[in-house]
């Protein structure tokens, strides 16, 4: 049983925190409340996001869903 349903979860978890370890200016992500953004500033543990022209946020890296995925069409 554990390895059906806890093991996957910790492999995710894993992941997840790597990423938000990793993150960068330029990066462009998706907050776990759905805005696309791209960081323009990195702290030990928060980050600027840029959503929209002149608009900047502060979050926190742990509200970091992943990142965006690459448009092949542009």
């Amino acid at each position: 049983m554990y390895f059906f349903m806890w093991a996957p979860m910790s492999r995710q978890r894993k992941k997840t925190a790597e990423l938000q370890g990793n993150l960068k200016n330029g990066d462009k992500i998706i907050t776990n409340s759905g805005l696309f953004g791209t960081i323009v500033g990195v702290e030990s543990d928060s980050i600027q996001l840029r959503i929209a022209d002149q608009v900047k946020v502060k979050i926190l890296r742990s509200a970091v869903a992943g990142l965006q995925p690459e448009n092949k069409e542009e």
